[in-house]
């Protein structure tokens, strides 16, 4: 089921799997990014996150709802692939500034 993203988020999803710094340059300069009870800060780190991710696990992510949680935005997402556990639904927590990213945070 497609749904519709705004543009920051879309633009997330669309980089998921390319190189890190394709990912990190849609988040603000300072931005935070929550995963695996790991925290990376700023958009070096956000690329290095990425990077060994990706380098990790082939894995797809297919966004299929999208709700309002305060100021956040919250995208629920299959995500099938190569990792223990496959195939798992994930909720992607996203704060955004302008027409970039501040904060995510992804979790089952």
């Amino acid at each position: 089921m497609a749904v519709s993203l705004p543009a920051p988020i879309a633009r997330y999803f669309a980089a998921d799997g390319a190189k890190g710094a394709d990912i990190a340059d849609g988040f603000t300069s300072d931005a935070v990014v929550v995963d695996e009870r790991r925290t990376h800060r700023g958009r070096e780190a956000i690329a290095r996150w990425k990077s060994e991710t990706s380098q990790q696990f082939e894995y797809t992510t297919e966004p299929f709802a999208i709700e309002a949680e305060g100021e956040a935005l919250v995208v629920t997402a299959h995500l099938t692939g190569t990792f223990p556990g496959s195939t798992i639904d994930l909720r992607y927590r996203f704060t955004l500034e302008g027409d970039a990213i501040a904060r995510l945070e992804i979790a089952p």
